[in-house]
């Protein structure tokens, strides 16, 4: 509303002869139970215009009716401002704008943005966990590109350490040779079997040494299953030939189970980092920090930084035998990335456990002068928990990505031929649309709530085909598919000579004219629930126009095209927002 802004600065100017910045403009959606559509406040306006909220707002109101023409009438109610815009204008947006190929699409706006998502550790299958990071990664990065951002997907996989030669000691111990071909296990699902083989004789050793006389700490240390594992560790970076084969072989085991994972996600990454290959980098940085007086030594020769000041504490950036921590680590991909890439703003998703680690990385980057820090973003995202309850994933308690998505195949079969919506389709176009329904379930379901809050996810709520959920998007979708098909309707044979507009049909027309608006909004709040709670929106408002107006048996063609028209956009506007999400709508169902 752009020519609203622009007017209202104007009648300000000519009105109360006071400048005023048209970014300080505030214009709202008007609440439903008045009239209008947009809603300009006043009372920032009574000090220039030294009247009261209700004469202010007439005064502009009048002066906006008689400078523009798509301004129908408005009305005052307190001190606010709502503004009724001409049929004409709506009826111009959907024809010229909405249905147009290039609706909603920005242009490129010369900014590249990086978005780290998934970051696995190469011990364990994915979990639910992971779907939600994976899902809010892929899907931020949709929304950005939309948004107009040059996007690159990034993955920094987690590849060495300690709890990677857990599973390595275990399958060498008790493994026997067993491989995904000859378990029949995917290699992620065999990795994680060792993890958890791993976690369970690691704690009967503590309880027999403890019963030996050891205290638990004692115990921990000191059981042969951490020491072998401490060993393989030290061997593998030595470049030990057969603890690097073993490696090689486990991690590769691994990749091709995410890869299938990730293929049902629907997710995708344009560059992969691998942590052993990054775990040497930073040091390079600490020597920059010591040079610059940003980090200090200690005594025992561990590197130091001081961040009382800043209300944190002392961190360590390098221990003392000169071996990195993690955030040496980080220090170096973060270097490495920008280097690589250049990009405006790095974006990582990453649990809230992990906050305080990403304040301190990124205060820290900022102290050594990195000139890129200030675009180092932490998109901090709740725990995904199940009425179940809480997963762990050394017991092996976890609930697993693979079997999730399984399960939620099932229920979306099982609900949707409940409700007797597959008739006359082939087993093979059934089986699809389960996955489709499934799929849009849990990521509509993850995707709609703001990525800060903790959720419950239900699997059966999730399915529900009248809820706010990502089947009604999809069935409205496909009713919507089955309208123009059973019209055969065609863009270029539609009616444009409808002049007015009912309440139904402009509340419609208005939803969509906000689509555009949405997804800057969402890239500028790192969002996708605004995207997901759009487009539930808009289906709402395309059912009641649906039920309340009728298509088909339209009074006359005229309106009949016009409503299919109405129909066509709002299909291409809930697919094209529903991609954002990643989620597939169907033709039919």
């Amino acid at each position: 509303m752009d020519f609203i802004i622009e007017a209202v600065v104007k009648a300000v100017k000519d009105l109360y002869q006071t400048d005023i910045a048209a970014k300080d403009v505030n214009l709202q959606d008007t609440r439903k139970e008045f009239e209008g559509q947009v809603t300009l406040v006043t009372f920032p306006y009574t000090k220039v215009s030294r009247k009261g909220p209700e004469q202010t707002g007439a005064e502009i109101g009048e002066y906006l009716q008689k400078a523009l023409p798509e301004i129908a009438a408005f009305n005052v109610v307190k001190g606010f401002l709502n503004i009724s815009i001409a049929d004409s204008y709506w009826l111009d947006q959907l024809r010229t704008d909405i249905l147009s190929d290039d609706f909603a699409a920005a242009k490129q706006n010369g900014k590249r943005v990086m978005v780290e998502y998934s970051s696995p550790n190469t011990n364990k299958p994915l979990h639910l966990g992971h779907i939600r990071n994976n899902l809010l990664g892929f899907s931020l990065s949709e929304i950005l590109a939309a948004a107009g951002y040059d996007v690159v997907k990034a993955n920094l996989v987690n590849d060495r350490g300690i709890h990677i030669c857990k599973s390595m000691v275990a399958w060498r111990e008790f493994g026997q040779g067993e491989t995904p071909e000859s378990s029949g296990l995917k290699g992620d699902h065999l990795a994680g079997k060792y993890y958890v083989w791993f976690d369970k004789a690691y704690k009967q050793q503590i309880q027999e040494l403890v019963e030996e006389g050891q205290t638990e700490d004692e115990a921990k240390k000191n059981a042969p299953l951490i020491k072998e594992a401490q060993e393989m560790l030290l061997q593998w970076e030595a470049g030990d030939e057969a603890v690097i084969s073993l490696w090689k072989t486990m991690n590769g085991w691994v990749y091709d189970g995410f890869n299938v994972t990730y293929k049902t996600l629907g997710v995708s990454f344009d560059k992969y980092y691998y942590e052993s290959n990054t775990y040497l980098l930073g040091k390079d940085i600490v020597e920059e920090g010591l040079a610059k007086g940003v980090f200090f030594k200690k005594e025992d020769g561990s590197v130091w930084i001081d961040l009382t000041e800043d209300g944190l504490d002392q961190k360590l950036v390098l221990r003392a035998d000169g071996t990195s921590v993690y955030i040496t680590q980080d220090l170096g991909t973060a270097q490495l990335k920008y280097d690589d890439f250049k990009m405006d703003e790095s974006i990582y998703v990453v649990g809230n456990e992990q906050d305080y680690h990403f304040k301190v990385l990124f205060l820290i980057l900022q102290k050594l002068g990195k000139s890129w820090a200030q675009g180092l973003y932490h998109l901090s995202y709740g725990m995904v928990d199940l009425p179940s309850g809480k997963m762990k994933s050394r017991e092996g308690t976890v609930v697993d990505a693979d079997d999730l998505m399984a399960d939620m195949f099932g229920t979306a079969k099982e609900t949707t031929e409940a409700m007797g919506k597959v008739d006359g389709f082939t087993d093979e176009d059934k089986n699809k649309l389960y996955r489709t329904i499934g799929m849009g379930a849990l990521k509509y379901f993850l995707l709609k709530v703001d990525p800060k809050k903790r959720l419950l996810f239900d699997p059966k709520e999730s399915i529900d085909f009248q809820g706010h959920t990502g089947p009604f998007i999809q069935y409205t979708h496909a009713r919507i598919k089955s309208v123009l098909s059973r019209a055969n309707y065609t863009a270029e044979g539609s009616a444009n000579d409808v002049a007015e507009l009912d309440d139904i049909e402009r509340d419609l027309i208005v939803t969509l004219t906000k689509f555009p608006q949405t997804i800057q909004e969402a890239a500028a709040n790192h969002s996708p629930a605004l995207i997901a709670n759009y487009v539930y929106e808009l289906a709402k408002n395309y059912n009641k126009f649906y039920h309340e107006k009728s298509i088909m048996q339209a009074e006359e063609e005229r309106l009949k095209q016009f409503r299919l028209q109405l129909s066509a956009a709002s299909a291409k506007v809930i697919s094209k927002a529903m991609g954002l999400l990643g989620i597939d709508v169907p033709e039919r169902m």
